[in-house]
Order: structure tokens, then sequence, then C-alpha cells
């Protein structure tokens, strides 16, 4: 989709639609509805279909209005964003996506998204354009009868010196969309071999070093948890090593991102029931956030240097496979018992994160579909997160709010760490039903020991179950924005 920017008042644009937001500012029980621009010609032309009642401002509604009076374009969209006092970028961002739904769904291939004045002109492009690439994703890649519904052309109509916000936005959404389109594919069309070739294409693109290990590799190096789980498949694993290292960034500190790249996860001997199993072709969407966000760094270039790596196995029950009561030995030397062969994310992460500290990452950040205990704890709104250093965690969480994404701090108190203890082993690779998202996160603990490390649980989030208005069923691309923007502020 391109991107411009334009300075001219929105009433001056001339495109096949004008979208403006509108809100509510009045009190519980009355309504005082408004365009939210300066431009009055752009008010007088939804005046009267705001005094009518059709639209009230709230919350993603759209009313569409065709040649509107005083105005260059041929359609007005009006948005609703809800309550003035508590409309906010992240909403701005919602708005945007669902501009492009509703519109696209209309045949229009290009619209103008009018920045509100209630938001920063700055966040408001950057929300503006992000949400729009998030709105443009359609998931039916193998419909016989696909239509070419998409909005090919976004101008921003905002003042100010903000071509570097736009550009970086389009960056992130890009990035976004190319995550989402790696989570999106069936498993035999994203094998772990085909993952690790996705990744090197995307690095010779953007200028990333990558290597693409296989078996041997995994072998030599006794990553003996992750070589458990890709022990059961005949598909050959991939261990994919991302590095971005910018000329002039300081040696130290250096963050390491680390996915779990499972192909497929049929839970292995532990086998999951066949209702919904289709959907672990998803179960990669944490090592597949990581690639994404080695995309956008490498095109955003901050000065830190970054390394990303990715456990990609599929999980099968075969005469080969791992069974409970295995006993695994681990990279670090840790021995793990096996209780539950379909906890096997945290077996391949395990090594991910002690091979990112033999690279030299001072700092980790692990992501993965990991748990359905997250799901229990949270629903499908929040992604769990979990830190065993404070200032790191606060840093991130800086970061989570300006991308706009929604996760919540669970605890990773001592106790929970009795959970995962083994009579035979150090350690359980499942503690059981109780606070199970806890003691998978007890479980990499272990392996991250005292580097800093912030554990993503994003099993709840990484899929959107149904379709919102500004959002496709299926892959959400979710911590790709917070992680490319902890990531640009790394070095400070």
């Amino acid at each position: 989709m391109k991107t411009t920017l334009s300075a001219a008042n929105p009433s001056q644009v001339e495109t096949d639609c004008l979208a403006v937001v509108v809100l509510d500012r009045g009190e519980k029980g009355k309504t005082d509805t408004f365009v939210d621009s300066s431009d009055a010609a752009v008010e007088a032309a939804a005046k009267d279909v705001i005094a009518s009642g059709e639209a009230t401002g709230k919350a993603l509604e759209n009313t569409l209005l065709h040649n509107p009076a005083g105005l260059n374009a041929r359609r007005l969209l009006l948005i609703g964003g809800g309550n003035s006092a508590k409309f906010s970028a992240s909403d701005l961002r919602k708005l945007a996506g669902a501009a492009v739904r509703a519109l696209k769904s209309r045949s229009v291939r290009g619209f103008a998204f009018a920045a509100p004045a209630s938001v920063d002109a700055e966040e408001a492009a950057r929300a503006i354009v992000e949400g729009a690439f998030v709105g443009n994703f359609e998931p039916d890649y193998y419909k016989s009868d696909r239509k070419d519904q998409k909005i090919d052309a976004l101008t921003v109509v905002a003042k100010g010196d903000l071509q570097k916000a736009v550009d970086e936005a389009r960056i992130i959404g890009e990035s976004q969309n190319f995550v989402r389109d790696l989570v999106n594919e069936p498993s035999n069309c994203m094998t772990p071999t085909i993952l690790g070739e996705r990744a090197k294409k995307m690095a010779q693109e953007v200028g990333l070093k990558c290597e693409v290990y296989g078996a041997d590799k995994i072998k030599e190096l006794k990553m003996g948890a992750f070589w458990s789980v890709a022990q059961g498949s005949d598909e050959p694993p991939a261990l994919i090593v991302l590095k971005y290292e910018p000329a002039g960034a300081p040696e130290k500190p250096v963050l390491g991102l680390v996915g779990k790249g499972i192909t497929f996860d049929t839970g292995g001997i532990s086998i999951k029931p066949a209702d919904g199993m289709e959907k672990m072709k998803y179960d990669m969407a944490g090592g597949a956030t990581m690639i994404g966000a080695m995309r956008a760094i490498a095109l955003l270039k901050p000065k830190a240097k970054v390394t990303a790596i990715i456990c990609a196995t599929e999980n099968m029950p075969s005469g080969k496979a791992q069974k409970p009561g295995d006993v695994q030995i681990a990279m670090s030397g840790k021995s793990i018992e096996i209780i539950n062969t379909d906890a096997e994310g945290r077996l391949v992460l395990a090594d991910g994160l002690h091979y990112a500290k033999q690279l030299g990452c001072t700092h980790l950040i692990d992501a993965a579909t990991l748990t359905g205990a997250v799901v229990v704890a949270l629903g499908y709104v929040n992604a769990g997160v979990f830190a065993n250093d404070d200032k790191m965690y606060e840093r991130f969480k800086t970061a989570l709010d300006r991308a706009g994404e929604k996760m919540w701090r669970l605890p990773l108190d001592e106790e929970y760490k009795e959970s995962i203890k083994s009579t035979i082993a150090d350690i359980v690779n499942s503690g059981g039903r109780w606070g199970g998202s806890i003691t998978a996160a007890m479980f990499l603990k272990e392996f991250a020991e005292d580097t800093p490390w912030i554990h993503l649980d994003i099993a709840g989030t990484a899929w959107t179950e149904e379709a919102k208005p500004w959002i496709a069923k299926g892959p959400s691309g979710i911590a790709l924005r917070s992680l490319v923007e902890f990531a640009r502020n790394f070095a400070g």
C-alpha cells in the first residue's frame, strides 16, 4: 500500500474518500457529537447527518456520505471514536484499520485519512499508517475465487514535518503483515526449512546476516532439549540466526530475541484432541514475530546490536518421538524430565535462550504461543508478560505503551519453582494444571538465569479468533510493534 503525506486542508484533498473521526463529548445519557477536525468545510459537510442522529460518534460506527458539499473528496467517511475524553492514538490505530476494511469492501482502492485535531500530529500519523496496514491484510490465500479487495493507496492528511513518522510507520505496518503472512501459511507450506528460506530471503533484502543450521549443528551444539522435540518429525529442524550489527553501535548491550518456531504442533505422544488442531500451524508465531521484528529493525537502523534466534521444528508423534518419562539434557547441562510432550515450546526456547547468551546477548526477550493457561488467565485480550528484572520490564512497559499493545505482567515468585522440581532430573517440563503459564515461565527462567529477561506468552493473542472491524480473523502480528519500539531505544 503506497503511503503519502498531505499538508493540505482536508476539504481540499482530491480523493475517492476522505475519512474523518467523529467523537462524542457528552456526559452519560447525553450526546454531543462533533467532527474532530479544525476544517470548517468538513464540519459543515457532516453537520446534517450528525444533527439527524445517524452519526453518533459511537466507537467504530461508520457513516458514508456521497458527494459531500464543499469537499473535493467524492465520499466522506465519518468513523466514530467514542468519548472524546478517552480517545487516544491506540483508538485511532483501530479506526484506521476499520476505515480500510469498510472502504475496500465497497471497492474503494485509495483514500485519505485526516489526522484528528485531538491527537498529537506525529502520534496520529503513525497510528493511521500502522492501523491501515493491519486492516488491509486478508488471510484467504488459497480461495480459488479470492476477490482482490485491498486498498492500494493511503494519504495521511496532517500538518507538520511528519514524513519520517509516516515512513517509519509504513515499515512497521509492512513488517507486522510480514509476520502475519508467515503465520497464516498452512504447515505443508511453512515447514522449518521453508521458514528458514523465508528468513534468509528477507535478510538479503534488508541487509541482515543470516545463518540457518540443521540437525547436525543442533546436535553439535548439544541442544538436547531442542532436538528432543525435533526427533519425532520427518521434517528436518532449522536453527535460524539473524544478526543486526550496525556500524558505530557499542559492543554492549546486545539484545537477544528468541522465538518459538513450532511450524505444527500435534502435541507429540501426548497428542492433542483433533478438534481445533488445524490452528496449530500458528505455533510458530513467536518465531515469526522475531523474524518480522528483525526486518523492521534492519530498516529503521537503531544504534544497537540485535541477534534473533528461532528454533523451528514440528512436534510430531512417531516411533522416533520422545516419550513421557524421558530425560533430556539441555544445552546448558540441565536435565529435564519430560512429563508432557505437548509442553514442547519451552524445550526449544530453553536451548534458544542459552545459545543467545553464548552468542553474546546481554538482554533477552522471548516470544511464544506457549500455554493455554495464559488464555484461561487473560483471555484473548492481553498477552502475558514475565520478567526477572524490574528495570528491563519498566523499559519494555514504556515501549508497550507507546506501541499501543495490550499485555499484562504475571508473577514469578520463587514458590512456583517447587512445581517444576523433578525426582529424577533437575526439572520437569510441565508443572501441572495450576498456574500453568507461570510454571512454564519459571522453567524458562532456569535458562535465562541472571541475564535480564522478558518472556511474552502470546498464545491467546497471536491469533484473532473472530474478525473485528479493524482486523481480519487469523494471525494478528502481536508484539511486533512493542519489540521494535524497545529495540529502537535499547542502546540508550
